[in-house]
């Protein structure tokens, strides 16, 4: 069944695969008993109700704008074209993950081709020299997945840096000779154990950074780390302090829990991660998520004192990510 809407702006479809079905079927259906004017007027107030942000969190004279649908239909009506300077995201991997209000099981081709709507409608919000940053991981069966995700976004970005997330290392003394700071062996972070005598534990994920030209300039001491070596400082020109490029790994572990209550979502990322994004970007006077989940990216926004646009299908998710600022 398939509705179209001629008071809107322009037409607009309304069919049984469309997330705004359930919107008709709840909102519209019941009022048809009040007669057909009011009957298209609750459907036309309900469609009208979809442009209207969830919440609007103020903090610090900056403000987290929340949008409870698709984040593909949502950047395109309530984004600007080239008003967004970064973009920090981690969408489903189709992995089978049991989230509450999303199938990560689609078959692999109508996947990448979601995707790759989800990569054009990000293109369009994007400055000319902003920033896409995206998280994507695999599966032990199927390494395949994060490079499947980046290949299909080449048509329409430049891969700049691809970022290797370490969630968990060993490093071993020997390994590290004189290092004064490293005393012994340590294995720090956190990982899901993989009980398995074909596969490695999976310490690391891809944040992939792509740009529309791949000539976006960085803040790359922002997220820069000291020198071990002191006699570095003022050798060469760009070393001017005690600062360096830290490079394409970056560790930022998982904070410590006691119970799933506190984390809610079964797959984010932590708040360091977004956070460092945003800094090596530099300048940002805009970033959106397009998969919010439980809100890193907001926090790191408005922590960093930058206005944020959010988008989420899981009011669960998105109640959380509102509690969380």
């Amino acid at each position: 069944m398939v509705f179209s809407f001629k008071r809107l702006a322009a037409p607009f479809y309304i069919g049984e695969d469309s997330p705004l079905h359930a919107t008709w079927d709840s909102s519209c259906r019941k009022d048809t008993k009040n007669g057909k004017d009011k009957w298209w007027a609750a459907c036309f107030d309900s469609l009208q109700n979809q442009d209207a942000p969830y919440r609007i969190v103020q903090k610090g004279g900056r403000s987290a704008t929340f949008y409870l649908k698709d984040c593909i239909s949502g950047m395109k009506e309530n984004v600007s074209e080239k008003s967004v300077d970064v973009v920090v995201t981690s969408p489903p991997y189709n992995i089978g993950i049991g989230y509450g209000s999303y199938n990560d099981a689609l078959p692999r081709e109508k996947y990448l081709a979601w995707m790759e709507e989800v990569g054009v409608v990000i293109k369009q919000a994007l400055s000319d020299d902003g920033s896409f940053f995206l998280n994507v991981g695999n599966k032990p069966k199927d390494q395949w997945i994060a490079w499947d995700v980046a290949s299909v976004m080449k048509k329409h970005f430049i891969l700049q840096n691809v970022i290797h997330w370490i969630k968990s290392i060993a490093i071993s003394k020997a390994d590290v000779g004189n290092y004064p700071n490293i005393a012994g062996d340590i294995a720090v972070g956190h990982f899901k154990p993989i009980v398995s005598d074909r596969f490695l534990n999976d310490c690391q994920e891809y944040i992939f950074h792509f740009t529309k030209t791949g000539d976006a300039h960085l803040d790359k001491l922002a997220v820069g780390v000291p020198y071990q070596d002191k006699t570095n400082i003022g050798r060469w020109k760009a070393a001017k302090a005690d600062r360096r490029d830290r490079g394409n790994t970056w560790f930022i572990p998982y904070e410590t829990i006691q119970s799933k209550s506190e984390r809610p979502h079964p797959a984010t990322f932590p708040v360091k991660l977004p956070e460092m994004c945003i800094k090596l970007h530099g300048d940002a006077k805009m970033v959106v998520d397009p998969f919010t989940g439980i809100g890193s990216t907001a926090v790191a926004a408005v922590g960093l004192g930058i206005p944020f646009v959010g988008f989420e299908i899981d009011k669960e998710y998105l109640d959380t990510a509102i509690a969380r600022l």
